[in-house]
């Protein structure tokens, strides 16, 4: 590898300082779009959030509805069984 002259290495340093140089904006630049990105990702995990439990309600809702329609239906089944069977006869003693 031949040796650099004076100014071409001269010349390579000052491209790495201007990169350098730079390099402060760039993380200020990402440190706004990481904030940004905290803030749109924090939004959309309350609304989705909220949707859920808007949703689990309305589940619940719609079980315990469900649940009562059973249980009347249950008592009155148990309520004819109970008509029809013939009542037991007391014993006199």
């Amino acid at each position: 590898m031949p040796p650099q002259t004076i100014e071409s290495r001269v010349g390579k340093l000052e491209h790495h300082v201007t990169d350098l140089q730079q390099l402060p904006a760039r993380i200020d630049g990402l440190s706004v779009q990481i904030s940004q990105l905290r803030e749109d990702m924090g939004a959309e995990f309350s609304a989705t959030k909220k949707e859920l439990r808007e949703e689990i309600i309305a589940s619940e809702a719609r079980v315990l509805t469900q649940v009562r329609v059973l249980h009347e239906d249950v008592i009155s089944r148990l309520a004819l069984i109970q008509e029809s069977q013939p009542r037991p006869r007391r014993r006199r003693n």
